[in-house]
């Protein structure tokens, strides 16, 4: 990309927009809860927009088209089956998470498993949430830095001190408002980089001619690996921290129905356009290593619609990392800070302490992203837990009474243990850990299920 200043230039113009946000709604962040919450509900488009932000990284973009470089418009599952999973969020748990009035993950289980699973889950969580920051923040740096001929260390810091900046300023008001500009930037830019990659092999039909007919199967990327994405994209819609947190901003019921319904109307169109750009970059760079299709046709085009794209991009990684942030903090405010240190609640100290925690999840996964690049190995970790979660979640909404308190917090702490050893053992047997992850808690559930009425009946045995 030839005038690689104006494209910069037109991403720290972005910056500078979401600062001047973050700063114009600082008043409505004074309390702990304002700012942990936006202080008060919003509308579902928005809301909806601000969750399809948090999952539409540089994986969604720059990773679906990698994929789709090999493997055709199969690769899109990966993000439709977040829409799926978002369908079944808004018909089966928005309205009972909006209900129960509990804006953490760990809070809702603690009313059903108890205090110990509310710290297995909360500390699990943020582990889980930072593990996914350090992912983001090399992935999205090294891509950045590739685009806009910078040092990737630069890239990565800059990402994380803009995104931590206007977070703990304006706390999740800020949120809201700067990641729903990061959506509508996002969809302008992938609508953008189809058009033009559609535009230079001849449209569709030029491109069905081309590519072999497998890279237009639905299951070319094998049903296996589709039907992994999809235990994990719904288990992600269910159980994720900044999704619960999301959903309790708006009024009602009814309207964290609309919200998660909008976000999947949102993402399944996404998803075939980032397939259909990487399949348009399998005819127009044939040859290349796959992880730079998305950037090969981003550096052939025009700088104002490159310079969207850029920005798109950076507002894909500003976004997840200020939804981690401001999840891991409100965690450790609400399950830890509050409860062991300031059980009085004095709300200036809460204030403060959740800015804090925020800059702080913030900036560490960066030292972590530019040093330790084997952490990135762990990112499945993320996505397990929330699997396992997720199943927690059904049973203490739609089966309250099976299983036991003690059972809910081995699961948790089974499924981790189990989860990261199949994948240690590279998932033997061609089963894919999320499906491990799924399993774990429905046994030890079922079994603690069982065993719990074992010394009634023992006992009415013996009489």
């Amino acid at each position: 990309m030839e005038p690689a200043y104006s494209v910069l230039l037109i991403t720290a113009i972005y910056m500078l927009v979401l600062a001047l946000i973050s700063f114009a709604v600082r008043k409505h962040s004074r309390n702990a809860k304002n700012f942990t919450t936006g202080g008060a509900h919003f509308p579902a488009v928005l809301i909806g927009l601000l969750m399809m932000s948090e999952f539409i990284g540089t994986t969604a973009s720059v990773g679906t088209a990698q994929a789709a470089y090999t493997h055709g418009i199969s690769a899109a599952w990966n993000l439709a089956a977040l829409g799926i999973g978002f369908v079944i969020f808004s018909l089966l748990l928005a309205r009972k998470y909006k209900e129960l009035g509990e804006n953490t993950i760990s809070g809702a289980l603690a009313k059903a498993y108890g205090e110990p699973v509310r710290l297995a889950t909360s500390v699990i969580m943020i582990c889980a949430l930072m593990i996914v920051a350090v992912s983001v923040y090399a992935s999205g740096g090294a891509i950045l830095s590739g685009l806009m001929g910078i040092d990737r260390t630069y890239a990565i810091i800059v990402t994380g001190v803009v995104a931590v900046m206007y977070v703990s300023i304006g706390g999740m008001r800020s949120v809201i408002y700067t990641n729903t500009i990061h959506a509508i930037v996002m969809y302008a830019g992938i609508i953008l980089a189809v058009g033009f990659a559609l535009s230079n092999v001849g449209g569709i039909g030029s491109l069905t001619q081309t590519l072999p007919a497998e890279m237009f199967e639905p299951g070319n990327v094998g049903w296996s690996q589709i039907f992994a994405w999809l235990v994990a994209g719904i288990g992600a819609t269910f159980a994720t921290q900044y999704i619960v947190q999301a959903i309790t901003t708006v009024s009602d019921g009814r309207k964290a129905q609309t919200a998660s319904f909008f976000c999947a109307l949102m993402l399944i169109p996404y998803a075939l356009f980032a397939a259909l750009v990487g399949m348009c970059a399998a005819v127009m760079f044939p040859g290349i290593e796959p992880l730079q299709a998305f950037p090969s046709v981003l550096s052939h085009m025009n700088t104002l619609a490159a310079g969207i794209v850029v920005a798109g991009i950076a507002g894909a990684l500003f976004g997840t990392i200020a939804a981690l942030t401001m999840g891991c903090a409100t965690l450790a405010l609400k399950d830890f800070y509050q409860r062991f240190f300031n059980p009085g609640k004095d709300d200036r100290k809460d204030l403060i302490f959740v800015k804090l925690a925020t800059i702080f999840a913030g900036l560490v996964p960066i030292s972590l992203a530019i040093f330790a690049s084997g952490v990135l190995e762990v990112t499945f970790l993320a996505k397990a837990l929330r699997t396992a979660l997720a199943v927690l979640v059904l049973m203490m909404f739609y089966a309250p009474h099976f299983g036991s308190q003690r059972g809910a917090f081995l699961s948790i702490i089974a499924s981790l243990v189990v989860t990261v050893s199949w994948f240690l053992m590279g998932n033997p047997y061609g089963i894919d850990n999320a499906y491990v992850a799924l399993v774990t808690p429905l046994i030890i559930m079922t079994a603690s299920h069982i065993l719990r009425g074992a010394p009634d009946r023992l006992l009415q045995q013996g009489s």
